[in-house]
Order: C-alpha cells, then structure tokens, then sequence
C-alpha cells in the first residue's frame, strides 16, 4: 500500500473529466483502473492524503507517471488566477484536481475513435466489453482484463453489434490492420512533436482534429494540444464571444481545455 500527499489532485474530477473510460468508481471516495496490464485501487482519505494499492517500486514505475505527479499543477494555478480571465478561474477553482494522465497511446486512439458522436457511458461501455472479450485477464483479478492491443483481435471481431460500436468499426478494424502492418508506427510517433504527431494522425482514417488532439493530449502527453468537441465549442462561443485569450498559456492549454471541459458538464446538465 502507498500512501502519499498530493496537491491539485481530486479522484472524482479526474475520473469525470472524459480522458480516460476505465475509472470505476468502487464506493464514496474510491477508485479502480487498469491501466498497462496492472489493476489499481485508490482511495481519497482526506486532507491531500491518498492512498492506493500498490507498492513504491509499482508506485515509481507505473502510477506515478500515469498520474502525471511530475507537472507543477499549482504553478499552473497560480498563473491562471493571476489572469485577468474570469471564467477561467472558476473553472479551476472547480476542477483543480484534475490531472492530465499517461495513458496507453493505442488504448487511446482507439478509445477516441470509439468517441465520435458518441457519449461517455457509452464509450465507457464499449471499452469494457472489447476488454472483456479478446483483452487478458490481469494477473491477480480475475474480473479486471487489459485492453486487447495489437494482433489480439480476430479480423471480424469489431463486426460483433453487442460492442456498440457501430459504422466506428471499420476504423477500429482498419487501426488494428494498420498498426498490425507498422508496429514501429506507434514508437516513431511518441518522439514527434505536437505539431507534427497531429498532422501524422490526421492521415488514419476516421481522425480528425478534435481526436487527433484528443489523441495529443491524452495519449502523447502534448499539454498545448486544445480539442475541441461540441462541448467545448458551445462554452467557447457562450463565454468567449470574442476568442478565448490563450497568450498567457502557451505550452500548457491542454489541462486550461480540462478545467473548462468539466466545468461546462457539470454546469450544463
């Protein structure tokens, strides 16, 4: 068991944040994921403190980065509230726990093709089943499976209707074949730049530009990647009539997109 103080770090927003669909929320303050094979609980016990079911060395060499413990989320803090961008600091205020996670890159590509015209429950539930029918069960939790990745799927596995996948799933077949054909692909594109990872992405069929950003920030880590989908279109256009002054936040308008993501749906339910 580790147990460690973090600031800017609240495991309800970051499960309600739409950047990763396999938080389940377990009981009032608890939390399960799997992520990279592994299984982990963790559990909000008040005052910054948290705790989760992993050793330190399991701590040091998945969750800590996954977590993304290493970005100053309090400096980001301190320059957003010393803007002179209303909005925007209410929306941090409310979603200062929110952290932008190390994910699988395949997991999320593949989990951000499934999200076009597409709802988070649903995403959620898709993701869950494809996990459960061709993903491995992770070692230790018979009921928990990984993300089947690469060459784990049959040819007419997304043709399967139960998935929920609909017309997605001939990107998702395509992505398999592609990355089936190119196993260097996925490593070439971790080392580009955002610019250049995002022109890469746009060449796959069925990526565009809010799931080649999505793709960016949740899945290479860019932190200046801004996706764009109709919820954030629709708070752009009711809170910035005028353009969204983003000058004073180059190089982290990412985790800005977060703050104003999940404040727009809690707000507009």
């Amino acid at each position: 068991m580790k147990i460690i103080t973090l600031n800017n770090f609240n495991l309800n927003q970051i499960a309600e944040s739409g950047q990763c669909f396999r938080f389940k929320r377990t009981d009032d303050n608890k939390y399960s994921v799997v992520a990279f094979n592994k299984y982990l609980e963790a559990e909000d016990l008040g005052d910054d403190r948290f705790s989760f079911s992993c050793d330190e060395k399991e701590w040091e060499d998945t969750w800590a980065h996954y977590f993304d413990v290493e970005t100053d989320y309090a400096e980001i803090g301190r320059i957003i509230m010393a803007s002179d961008d209303a909005h925007l600091k209410e929306a941090f205020l409310e979603g200062s726990g929110i952290r932008i996670l190390n994910q699988d890159l395949f997991e999320i590509i593949v989990s951000f093709l499934i999200s076009q015209n597409n709802n988070i429950k649903r995403i959620k539930k898709s993701i869950e089943l494809i996990s459960q029918k061709a993903g491995v069960k992770v070692p230790g939790h018979e009921n928990e499976y990984a993300f089947p990745g690469p060459g784990q799927v049959p040819g007419d596995f997304f043709d399967d209707v139960s998935l929920g996948l609909g017309y997605r799933n001939v990107y998702l077949k395509e992505f398999y074949e592609f990355i089936g054909n190119n196993p260097d692909w996925l490593c070439k594109l971790k080392v580009l730049s955002y610019e250049e990872a995002r022109k890469e992405l746009l060449r796959l069929k069925g990526i565009g530009p809010k799931v080649a950003d999505c793709v960016c920030l949740f899945g290479l880590h860019h932190i200046d990647a801004f996706p764009v989908d109709t919820h954030v279109k629709q708070l752009l256009d009711k809170y910035y009539k005028n353009g969204f002054n983003d000058a004073n936040f180059t190089g982290f308008r990412g985790i800005l997109q977060q703050y104003l993501f999940f404040y727009e749906l809690n707000h507009s339910k």
